[in-house]
């Protein structure tokens, strides 16, 4: 930031008013604040972040003038010598201004002298003065708050340890035993002056408390909040980190402090009301508006801040509903979430060693079987092979529930089966279907049809060497939007004759280009997984309900039709019309699904982790039945 451009518009007030030197008395800098003094400038570092202020060969003397001012009188004399209106004011303003944007001031102390932060501890003090917005009022939050540190074994390394650090922040603690906590967890609950005890603070929904956590080789700390939520937590952290635990081996000594002292500091940061620790550590990986647990490994001995969608909600904040998702960067950002390798509900899906051309390949593990997901990119098969792997876990049968990123993505998925099923029940004379018949429509791979279509029409025939054919038809949605059904079948030899085989793909789109080049697209991924992934069980293939994600908000140029993002930005906003067309054909409309009463408490989990990560799990038309585009049996 450069001093000699800020004008006084940016920096000063009208002649007569208070301005930031008026008031300069209020604030002083941080502790812990380095300055280094620049040929024509300073550079200032503080707790999590920086300024470098240049100008000219007189800024450095400026600087020292007004460090001074901040370190003794709160700018008095400096207040006299900048007349309102002059460039020197105009400046001291400007470099004022630059401390509060970059959080490198803080309130003086009332009195000055004995202070809250200074009466806390010799480590407190300074520490809560560099962090905190009102060091004193924090540092008295945390002189009036008791906490109780609770275990099973009081007397074990991780409660030991967690009183220790607690005690080097000022906090008081007292250790007790809690039999009903397993062993190797630790409960640190908190309460003020008036509050009910810390050990009856399961049924208080106003406590903060988290829990620390040891098992063989991994533990873990739980986010801040109530008693009964943080013991919820760690069951849930307990369970899912027990099944991916490294058995064997020597215990890491320094684990137990490790684990112990970063729960006292989540403690003490909400209790003095301060940021998370975890808000501090800028790893974009972390979903804003989710809690975050701590995971510790003893090889190599690290701690991480995990996003974590607990299976248990009970505080208020954590029973909100969460918003939807709405692009596919939202979505792909949550994929993380779900298939974390230590506290997630679902296998990653990963290319590995799979061809990404011509389509993307991406593999993953159901309930110990292999499921296989393809695209036209990579990111999209990823976000199929999640929704799918959902699908099957939550269901158990063909009619289980349809998944998707968000309301609009699952509403899409579900209406395209159902209106599949609609239109082979048509065929098969199962049922005349509501509007009548399906009337075919005439497709060939010529001049002036849709880029994408007779791409992938091409790739399949050409590239790959399929005698294909593909039969497209208009559904009937009695005046309603148009519905296109597209299927691609094997052509074979008979006795000399040429006879239809297997359907290799099949598409329900609003237009008859997007249902051929979807499946003629589906046909391409089931041929490279026959010859790429033979031991799938589960095949995966794509859709035009992801469009309604992955439209960008403006494409290049250069992107005409043939490029995937413009192509998906037209099928999205052919997308309400496709929803509704679907909802006349079948007479039907997705409704939110929940787990039955008895359902399993891993099936519960992950409908909870799905909505918490703003995926929305819809249910199946009434007589679904696996469409084979989405999911194939063993081959």
């Amino acid at each position: 930031m450069t001093v000699d451009q800020a004008g006084p518009d940016m920096a000063t007030s009208q002649e007569g008013e208070p301005d930031a030197l008026d008031s300069l008395g209020r604030w002083t800098l941080r502790p812990g604040v380095s300055v280094t003094v620049l040929p024509h400038g300073v550079h200032l570092r503080g707790w999590i972040t920086s300024v470098t202020l240049e100008g000219g060969a007189g800024l450095p003397v400026l600087w020292g003038r007004l460090a001074e001012a901040l370190a003794g009188d709160g700018g008095a004399e400096l207040e006299q010598a900048a007349v309102a209106g002059s460039p020197l004011r105009a400046a001291l303003v400007t470099v004022i201004g630059q401390l509060h944007d970059h959080d490198l001031l803080v309130e003086r102390p009332a009195g000055e002298k004995g202070d809250a932060a200074g009466e806390n501890g010799d480590a407190a003090g300074p520490w809560l003065g560099a962090v905190a917005d009102r060091p004193a009022e924090a540092a008295a939050a945390l002189i009036r708050s008791r906490v109780r540190v609770l275990a099973a074994r009081p007397d074990g390394p991780l409660a030991r340890a967690a009183a220790r650090a607690l005690d080097r922040a000022g906090v008081r603690a007292a250790t007790a035993e809690a039999a009903d906590l397993p062993d190797g967890q630790v409960l640190l609950v908190a309460a003020g002056p008036g509050e009910p005890s810390p050990f009856a603070a399961e049924q208080d929904a106003e406590d903060r408390a988290v829990v620390v956590g040891l098992r063989p080789g991994v533990g873990f700390v739980t986010p801040v909040g109530s008693a009964r939520q943080a013991r919820a937590d760690a069951d849930g952290l307990a369970d899912r980190l027990r099944r991916r635990e490294a058995l064997g081996g020597a215990e890491h000594p320094g684990l137990p402090a490790l684990l112990a002292s970063s729960a006292a500091q989540r403690l003490v940061c909400a209790v003095a009301g301060l940021r998370d620790p975890s808000a501090e550590a800028g790893d974009a990986r972390l979903i804003p508006g989710l809690p975050a647990a701590l995971v510790a490994e003893r090889e190599p001995l690290r701690g991480e801040y995990r996003t974590w969608a607990g299976p248990v909600l009970v505080d208020a904040d954590r029973v909100r509903p969460r918003a939807d998702v709405r692009t596919l960067a939202e979505a792909l950002a949550r994929i993380p979430v779900l298939t974390d390798r230590l506290a997630g509900v679902l296998d990653e899906p990963d290319p590995g060693a799979l061809p990404q051309l011509p389509a993307a390949l991406v593999r993953s593990s159901v309930a110990g079987e292999a499921l296989v997901s393809g695209s036209a990119r990579a990111d999209l098969a990823r976000l199929e092979a999640v929704c799918r792997a959902a699908e099957l876990l939550l269901g158990k049968e063909d009619a289980g529930p349809v998944v998707g990123a968000g309301a609009v993505h699952a509403r899409g998925r579900a209406l395209r089966q159902a209106g599949a099923v609609q239109q082979q029940d048509t065929r098969s004379g199962d049922t005349a279907g509501p509007f009548g018949e399906a009337a075919p429509v005439p497709w060939s791979p010529e001049p002036g049809r849709h880029p994408q279509a007779l791409h992938w029409w091409s790739v399949l025939v050409r590239r790959l060497g399929v005698d294909a054919d593909v039969a497209v038809s208009r559904l009937d949605t009695g005046g309603g939007g148009a519905v296109f059904h597209a299927e691609v079948q094997v052509q074979i030899q008979v006795q000399g004759r040429t006879a239809t085989g297997g359907v290799l793909g099949t598409a329900v789109e609003a237009s008859a280009d997007d249902a051929v080049a979807f499946a003629a697209l589906s046909a391409v991924v089931r041929v490279q997984a026959a010859a790429d992934a033979p031991d799938a069980r589960h095949l995966v293939t794509p859709t035009g309900a992801v469009a309604s994600l992955a439209r960008p908000e403006a494409t290049a140029p250069w992107e005409d039709a043939g490029w995937t993002t413009a192509w998906l930005a037209e099928s999205a906003a052919r997308e309400p019309g496709l929803q509704e067309a679907l909802t006349a054909l079948t007479g039907w409309s997705p409704q939110p699904w929940e787990p039955p009463s008895d359902a399993d408490a891993d099936v519960r989990a992950l409908w909870s982790a799905l909505r918490q990560c703003g995926f929305s799990v819809l249910s199946a038309a009434p007589g679904h039945r696996t469409h084979p585009t989405l999911t194939e049996g063993s081959r």
